[in-house]
């Protein structure tokens, strides 16, 4: 296991999302929130609006995972679970989650995003490896539905990312510390099987869009569980 790493840490986010450039992104958003509404694409919108600001790569992505249009932030909110989770299964996209807990735990950026997820920019692209903040990442999550009293959990593992089975198996170490029924799937398609399935823990946009219903899990953690923290608030522009 790696020592001391700063998951989805790049020295230069300090400069370009704080400050004059943090008010810039947000002036960004809030354009590329009106164009996406008016029917605009995404992608060639969001290079446009970065070649006008002269954003940076990094500023450009952090504009992709936060901006959505109005419809789709409609869905989602619609479909979030707050209510009482005893006696419920869970099933959690376990590298999109835990990632995201990582970049968390290692004081690195994360977003908090129009539609109210919590979204990171480590940008792994199918390459992971476990490091000294996985344990935690994996008990604060297992801990979080021992305490709501689930009666299931169920951890979808992407296949063809690298060290998948490690993962599986240190989850399962861990979760013999709790009271819990934790189940974990390694396979080849994980956003399929969970776009139809309920109470689904993911950030990802288009398994919120079709899930049946799903829980803000790392929002609730990056707000009450994990102090140091750095979230970039862009969830508020649409209103």
């Amino acid at each position: 296991m790696d020592k001391d790493i700063r998951r989805g840490y790049f020295d230069k986010d300090e400069k370009e999302f704080q400050g004059e450039e943090l008010l810039k992104i947000k002036i960004a958003a809030e354009e590329l929130f009106y164009l996406l509404n008016k029917g605009y694409q995404i992608s060639n919108t969001t290079t446009f609006i970065g070649n006008h600001y002269m954003l940076s790569q990094r500023q450009r992505l952090a504009l992709l995972r936060s901006v959505s249009p109005y419809k789709d932030i409609i869905i989602r909110n619609n479909k979030e679970v707050v209510a009482n989770l005893d006696g419920c299964t869970i099933n959690i996209d376990g590298f999109n989650t835990i990632i995201t807990l990582e970049v968390g735990l290692s004081g690195s950026l994360l977003l908090k995003c129009m539609d109210n997820t919590i979204r990171d920019l480590a940008g792994l692209r199918g390459t992971y490896r476990i490091i000294d903040k996985t344990k935690t990442a994996v008990r604060l999550i297992l801990s979080e539905f021992n305490k709501r009293k689930v009666k299931k959990i169920n951890f979808y593992l992407d296949a063809p990312v690298s060290n998948s089975g490690r993962l599986k198996t240190l989850i399962a170490e861990i979760a013999e510390e709790f009271s819990l029924e934790v189940n974990i799937e390694v396979m080849n398609d994980v956003d399929r099987v969970l776009e139809m399935l309920p109470n689904v823990v993911t950030s990802d946009a288009i398994i919120l869009n079709k899930c049946q219903s799903w829980i803000n899990l790392n929002g609730e953690l990056c707000k009450n569980k994990i102090k140091n923290s750095w979230l970039v608030d862009l969830s508020n522009r649409y209103k």
